[in-house]
């Protein structure tokens, strides 16, 4: 075994032993994608992308669901607001800096549903070649571990409450992961909220994909984001199911220990070549598009506009 082998796993089994935050997990994963060449990229992808699913049905054991109903019929509405004016301003930055329009639409619609899982979705529709998906991917994967060690530290900056700070990662932080790291960092209020109101934002994949396979004319199967229901089950059973109680924090610890292993996993992707092959064009359309984003909702939140 090579050493680059040996230290991935050995990273490995340091982000699943329960002592490692998920921002620390991620920065493990960055430097190791920096330093070596990974050779378990392709499966590293596949493992984090169900391995992600898995660790967000599992938080659903530590939910309550009448919270998750308020969060989210609340978040609903802000997502859909939010969501229409992403893919508005995207689409222009898209054409003022003169990306792709395969690119800029996979980046558009990444940074205003969620990340890679929207990505993936609406990717084979828009017949988007392996190049065009890297650079999108990269693009949000890149502002995605930025989100993870940045948005915690201006939350505590800004003295922003539990609630604001959930309600915040979750509509302006593009992945699932990246939202529950941040959120379960800063508390566990932020951490019900955001999961919540990002897997609202979420359910917006199926219309967008619909809409993406109607104005291309793709007979391309739409992915339905099923683990989103299992979340919820989930979180029914934790609410009127207490019979089986004694086991719910344990699989409630597990999806913590998941997303950890998700976040590290999501890091050694990252790698000079991904930064090389983004771009500065693309790079520079997500950059704008999540800074406007990010702000507009800081802004929105703290001005008492939108809150739960």
């Amino acid at each position: 075994m090579t050493a680059s082998k040996l230290i991935f796993f050995i990273c490995l089994v340091l982000a699943a032993s329960g002592y490692v935050s998920p921002p620390i997990a991620l920065l493990g994963g960055l430097i190791y994608g920096f330093s070596f060449a990974h050779a378990y990229q392709t499966h590293s992808r596949k493992v984090s992308r169900y391995l992600l699913q898995a660790s967000v049905v599992g938080l659903g054991f530590g939910m309550n669901l009448h919270e998750i109903v308020h969060a989210g019929r609340a978040g609903f509405v802000y997502t859909a607001i939010g969501i229409t004016s992403s893919m508005v301003l995207g689409t222009l930055l898209g054409k003022m800096f003169r990306v792709g329009g395969k690119v800029s639409y996979l980046i558009t619609v990444g940074t205003a549903i969620c990340g890679g899982s929207a990505i993936a979705a609406v990717a084979p529709i828009t017949d988007a070649g392996d190049e065009d998906i890297a650079v999108s991917l990269g693009t949000v994967f890149v502002l995605n571990s930025i989100a993870l060690f940045v948005f915690p530290f201006i939350g505590g900056a800004l003295h922003l409450s539990q609630s604001q700070f959930g309600l915040w990662a979750a509509l302006a932080i593009h992945d699932t992961s990246s939202v529950v790291g941040a959120a379960a960092k800063y508390g566990a209020e932020a951490l019900a909220i955001g999961t919540t109101v990002k897997l609202a934002r979420a359910l917006w994949i199926v219309p967008i994909a619909l809409i993406t396979a109607a104005v291309v004319k793709s007979k391309t199967r739409i992915q339905w984001p099923w683990f989103i229901l299992f979340f919820c089950l989930a979180a029914v059973a934790n609410t009127y199911a207490p019979i089986f109680a004694p086991a719910y924090p344990v699989l409630s610890h597990l999806g913590r220990i998941g997303l950890t292993v998700t976040l590290f996993l999501i890091g050694t992707g990252i790698s000079k070549s991904t930064i090389k092959q983004v771009g500065a064009r693309p790079l520079l359309q997500g950059v704008i598009l999540w800074a406007i984003v990010a702000v507009g909702t800081l802004m929105a939140i703290r001005g008492g506009w939108i809150g739960l």
